[in-house]
């Protein structure tokens, strides 16, 4: 048997804490609705080569139905992932940081832990989809079993999509545990995002657990932003992002995060990013279907990579996932209107060799 682990080896815990772009990974499907393996693997190649340090796998963004026995595509989608990214390290000479989503309660969730540890993921995302009505004692045991068998990383879920509050008290004990690398704050709400930094400065872990932004509403000011701690001169920042929106125009993404880094280096902002911010929030509202309650986000990030060659279409698991009305329309004017956004053409000149 394989000892448990409760932290994660060195150089995922530094890379981590450095910060980087870690994109969600979606999903693709045949015309069929089969697992487009060739397509699949072409996904995670482009994330590769945009230069993302880490892919997170199993997440909202890859349709939690993945797990559903119907499909049956939780380990092949994982396994798929693991070893092209495996592949695409060994062709470099990089070290990609791979996270699973964990779902379910605690029995499902630490077997999804202990297969991603086979696999050779290196943390697990904890969704609190299945945890909505616990008390935040249970959620904290669930979290801390998990952290068993595979290190963690938090997850403030906007209550718009199914997540739940959380309180101050709970981030300080939750980043209090030793499982846990990093969380994932996208609560889309200010508030909420400040009580996170609030209970990870209390926990006496700063430094130790990693803050990566899922605010798609707040991205770029996110990354841009420093907390000073009061009275401890401390200071808590926002290292990276876990994003869905980051699965699409990545290699853009990747430059934006790279700007803010060297921005907040130099402790000067630039007028441009602050420009930036804006047009990426309303491009998040085009892509993630925010007029319609997020409805369509997984079918708009499809298209946007059909319309690039990634995808053959945007079909999902569930046929009732599709773009509503007028998101098109959205998509077609927010790249009318910030072509600067796009990588159209570092997609087109290296999809045919991420395709083979």
């Amino acid at each position: 048997m394989m000892p448990s682990l409760t932290t994660a080896p060195d150089w995922v815990r530094e890379r981590i804490a450095a910060g980087m772009v870690i994109p969600a990974h979606p999903l693709a499907l045949s015309s069929e609705g089969r697992l487009d393996e060739r397509r699949q693997r072409a996904l995670t190649r482009y994330y590769h080569a945009s230069g993302a340090g880490g892919v997170a796998v199993g997440v909202h963004t890859t349709q939690f139905a993945i797990r559903d026995p119907r499909h049956g595509l939780l380990r092949p989608v994982l396994e798929l992932a693991s070893e092209t990214v495996s592949a695409c390290d060994a062709a470099t000479g990089r070290r990609t940081v791979r996270i699973a989503g964990i779902c379910g309660e605690t029995a499902q969730a630490v077997s999804e832990a202990v297969l991603a540890r086979e696999l050779g993921y290196h943390a697990g995302l904890v969704s609190p989809g299945a945890l909505r009505d616990w008390p935040e004692d249970r959620v904290l045991e669930h979290c801390r079993v998990v952290g068993l068998e595979l290190p963690v990383f938090g997850f403030y879920l906007q209550t718009a999509v199914g997540g739940r509050l959380l309180s101050r008290d709970f981030w300080t004990r939750f980043a209090a545990l030793p499982c846990v690398v990093g969380i994932k704050i996208a609560p889309f709400n200010r508030y909420q995002t400040l009580d996170v930094l609030r209970g990870v400065a209390d926990s006496g872990r700063c430094g130790e657990v990693a803050l990566y932004t899922g605010n798609d509403d707040h991205i770029v000011l996110d990354l841009l932003s420093t907390w000073r701690v009061p009275g401890g001169g401390r200071e808590l920042r926002i290292a990276g992002g876990l994003l869905g929106h980051w699965a699409c125009w990545t290699r853009a993404a990747v430059d934006h995060w790279q700007r803010c880094q060297r921005a907040v280096q130099a402790a000067a902002v630039p007028s441009e990013l602050h420009s930036l911010a804006l047009e990426v929030t309303d491009a998040n509202a085009a892509i993630f279907d925010a007029a319609n309650g997020f409805a369509g986000c997984i079918a708009g990030i499809h298209e946007v990579l059909r319309r690039q060659g990634l995808l053959e279409g945007i079909r999902c698991l569930d046929p009732a996932e599709s773009l509503s009305p007028g998101q098109a329309e959205e998509l077609d004017r927010i790249h009318r209107c910030y072509p600067h956004l796009n990588d159209d053409p570092f997609v087109a000149e290296h999809l045919d060799r991420w395709m083979q």
